[in-house]
């Protein structure tokens, strides 16, 4: 009979079969994608700073539509809309942008009626809507009868190409995967 020393001696000089080292390669494997997942998700944390706004911000005033331009994060893109009710265009592009708030949680989309500005004689009609783009309160993009650059029907995905275009959102943010189990997808 050999004694529990021995046993233990025995075992660690045994060599490993190879299911034995595949089972354990494969569990090595899938605990290096969880920390690899958990890294990742931990970093886009870190490096995901300011606020969140996931809305369209009615603006009541000139006064709230400068304070918004010179008062958010210097790192924040503020893409504001000018309307006026019954102008062709305005309406559509209020959806489009309730779309691409939610798409772009880092950028704050707001919108106000033109009478609110105070400035009714630079936003008529004929240049309604409009969309200014502003970030550490320096206007990026002035973008007067915006809609001239769409087709009849416009949607989100219209709007962003075109913000795109300009160079003026931000890559769409990384959502990191939330099942633990997608064991089959590699990750590199």
């Amino acid at each position: 009979m050999s004694t529990p020393r021995e046993d233990d001696k025995e075992r660690f000089n045994r060599k490993m079969s190879v299911q034995e080292y595949e089972l354990i390669q494969d569990e090595d494997e899938h605990c290096l994608k969880r920390y690899r997942k958990q890294c990742m998700q931990e970093m886009h944390e870190r490096l995901s700073f300011g606020p969140k706004f996931e809305a369209v911000h009615e603006l009541e005033s000139g006064e709230a539509f400068l304070e918004v331009i010179e008062k958010e994060h210097r790192m924040t893109l503020v893409v504001v809309h000018i309307y006026q009710h019954g102008v062709k265009g305005c309406e559509q592009l209020n959806s489009c942008l309730d779309c691409l708030a939610s798409e772009y949680p880092s950028v704050k989309f707001c919108c106000i009626d033109a009478v609110a500005t105070g400035a009714t004689e630079r936003f008529s009609s004929e240049v309604l809507p409009a969309l200014l783009v502003y970030k550490a309160g320096e206007l990026l993009g002035n973008f007067l009868a915006v809609t001239k650059h769409f087709s009849e029907e416009f949607f989100a995905t219209d709007v962003e190409v075109f913000l795109n275009e300009y160079g003026l959102l931000p890559e769409k943010e990384f959502t990191a995967c939330a099942n633990d189990e997608d064991v089959g997808e590699d990750v590199e």
